[in-house]
């Protein structure tokens, strides 16, 4: 595929100072400056106490990724196979699949995965797939790890509980082709509960859950060297509790509106916008708002609304207006412009990541470079 008039403009801006604010909008706009700053944050908070494989679904970069890992993370995760194809092929490692697989395709591109990278793991909460990828693994002559997903009460995926996973460790067990890795517990719903303390206690009732399957899977004669999950808005409670003993936080690379206004000063909140879509005012005629050209396609929608962050726009608020418009409110006695630029920050970085190809990457005023989203819109 050609590039296009407005990727190839911008390309030809890498590097002018002053060209963050000249680009074809909308566009995903990533500080690098402030991107290394969490990551080294994270790397810090946690080295010498847990593993950190930080999840990969929110920025779906191998570039990312590859700064992760470079600042002691083991690994990284995928939400989705597609993902994790997509990461595979750029060269990254270690991969762990959270979200269980059920479709008939699945075993083979698995163990496509697994082959170049012998540290991948998958999780898995039924028997069906486990005999499929089984199956497909004996063929090829692989050994693929796995992880029991355990529902921490969520309700989302994983067993029940002790003697749903001591069924499916003891299926597991009876195929050479597949070996028993540990187990995960995720809580999404504890991540955004405002206030350290009552995200601690919603994650203790959690934890205590997985503690019993671990509990019941070693006396039951299985290793579990892997205890994994968590997230952005649990590391703190996580390491109090001391249940897991690898972290995936993801938003924290970003720490977009939603995980900002949760975790207000908590120190899970800790960490530095560095995420924002650019847009451009395209409509002044209106007396009440202007019109701006990043609208429903350019954000994702279910959280709070996009929040301007420059001048003189900084107090003033947005509303989605069709697919490829928002209005903000007029500031008071400003003659507002066209083409005048707005950065919004994001409400929920992870979709709205996927709506993009590449993230315009810039330090202070100037585009520094243009890195393709490796898994942009890898939904399979």
């Amino acid at each position: 595929m050609s590039e296009s008039p407005a990727a190839a403009l911008a390309r030809a801006m890498v590097g002018e100072p002053g060209s963050r604010h000249r680009l074809p909008t909308p566009a995903l706009v990533l500080d690098e400056a402030a991107l290394d700053a969490n990551i080294a944050a994270m790397a810090a908070r946690v080295r010498g106490k847990v593993r950190l494989r930080p999840h990969a679904k929110t920025h779906k970069s191998a570039w990312i990724a590859r700064k992760q890992i470079a600042h002691g993370a083991v690994g990284v995760c995928c939400a989705k196979l597609g993902e994790a194809e997509a990461l595979s092929a750029a060269g990254v490692r270690a991969i762990l699949l959270t979200s269980p697989i059920a479709d008939a395709t699945a075993p083979a591109r698995l163990c496509e995965v697994a082959k170049v990278d012998p540290s991948f793991v998958c999780v898995v909460d039924h028997p069906d797939p486990v005999t499929a990828l089984a199956a497909e693994a004996h063929r090829r002559d692989l050994r693929i790890a796995v992880a029991i997903d355990v529902d921490v009460g969520l309700m989302r995926t994983g067993v029940a509980g002790p003697a749903e996973a001591l069924e499916l460790a003891a299926h597991i067990a009876r195929f050479p082709s597949l070996e028993l890795a540990g187990v995960q517990g995720y809580g999404g719903h504890w991540q955004h509960i405002p206030g350290y303390h009552a995200r601690r206690d919603a994650v203790r009732l959690g934890m205590d859950r997985l503690s019993a399957v671990v509990a019941a899977l070693r006396a039951g004669g299985h290793r579990v060297d892997l205890v994994t999950g968590g997230g952005t808005g649990t590391v703190a409670a996580d390491l109090e509790l001391g249940v897991l003993d690898e972290l995936q936080p993801g938003s924290y690379v970003f720490m977009d509106a939603q995980y900002a206004d949760a975790l207000g000063d908590d120190p899970d909140g800790q960490f530095r916008t560095s995420l924002w879509v650019a847009s451009q005012v395209v409509s002044v005629n209106a007396t009440p708002i202007v019109t701006v050209d990043a609208g429903l396609k350019a954000f994702a929608t279910e959280g709070p609304a996009p929040r301007p962050s420059t001048a003189p726009f900084a107090d003033s608020t947005y509303a989605f207006y069709g697919d490829e418009h928002g209005a903000l409110t007029r500031p008071p006695d400003i003659d507002v412009r066209l083409g005048l630029r707005v950065e919004l920050l994001t409400p929920h970085c992870d979709p709205t990541v996927d709506r993009y190809d590449s993230y315009h990457v810039v330090r202070g005023d100037t585009l520094v470079a243009i890195v393709p989203i490796d898994a942009a819109r890898s939904s399979r």
